[in-house]
């Protein structure tokens, strides 16, 4: 059985539906997904209604947050599962985020049109959908444009930090996130932990703090992580008893990984399962 859990749909920067992702995931012979969507629960509810037969669903979210050590700044993702979205701290956490989302996108988009790249802040709100607004809307309403052949050039060539238009989100604390989600009944899971190709990854002790903190889980296996990544990421787990997950982090078309592209082990995925949370997955 082929066990994703990390996800996106339109609610906020994947190309599926809710509905149309678990469809997928059923199509793929996928048994188990989470729909992880950034910083929103938003997908929660049609995805759960469009559930296909067979097909367990787990609810969860991505978050944004960030660690400093030594006047140097890490960003990094931590993925949230079964927890109570109506808990008021992060659900007023969740909000914070989507404004900081959506303020960044409108001054990346206004940076952009001052240079005279053709792309307008309705482009961006038309392809977002009312749901967060990330990176991949603006690459997608630059492709539109015919600005850049694909999203992955737009990310490569504009959207980059290495380019001046790059707004830094402001996102959470980590050990802030840890707590937030752990207060809401919830697992916290370290998501692609040594994708250093995204930028500067956190060092061992601090992912270790993290677990003392009570994140239960390390995303060993993801596309954006090479196999020495991978190997270091197992190690990591290992020595400290996290749960070693594994996942896609689909995005439809906005990234050409497909669904259940890495997946975690059934035996991790009953790990999770055994911890105490808010809410159950849905399904068989």
């Amino acid at each position: 059985m082929l066990i994703d859990l990390h996800t996106h749909s339109t609610a906020s920067d994947g190309t599926d539906t809710p509905a149309e992702l678990v469809r997928h995931a059923a199509a793929s012979g996928v048994g188990v997904i989470a729909v992880t969507d950034h910083d929103t629960t938003a997908g929660w509810e049609p995805a759960l209604a469009a559930r296909p037969p067979g097909l367990t669903v787990v609810t969860g979210a991505e978050f944004s947050c960030e660690h400093w050590t030594d006047g140097r700044r890490v960003g990094l993702h931590l993925l949230g599962y079964l927890f109570d979205p109506d808990d008021d701290a992060l659900r007023s956490a969740r909000a914070e985020l989507r404004r900081n989302r959506l303020d960044r996108g409108r001054r990346m988009v206004e940076n952009m049109a001052a240079d005279g790249i053709p792309i307008s802040w309705e482009q961006v709100s038309e392809l977002a959908a009312g749901g967060p607004v990330g990176r991949p809307h603006l690459g997608r309403a630059l492709v539109q444009s015919g600005v850049v052949p694909d999203v992955d050039a737009a990310f490569r060539d504009l959207l980059t930090s290495r380019r001046p238009y790059y707004v830094r989100k402001v996102d959470l604390d980590v050990f802030r996130a840890i707590e937030l989600i752990r207060g809401a009944g919830g697992l916290a899971v370290f998501a692609h932990p040594q994708a250093r190709r995204r930028g500067p990854v956190l060092a061992d002790d601090v992912v270790a703090a993290m677990k003392d903190a009570g994140m239960v889980g390390l995303e060993v296996d993801h596309p954006d992580q090479d196999a020495d990544d991978r190997a270091h990421a197992a190690r990591l787990a290992a020595d400290l008893d996290l749960i070693p997950t594994g996942s896609s982090d689909y995005h439809g078309t906005n990234k050409t990984t497909p669904i259940a592209a890495c997946s975690t082990d059934a035996a991790a995925y009953e790990r999770l399962l055994a911890l105490p949370t808010a809410r159950r997955p849905a399904g068989p």
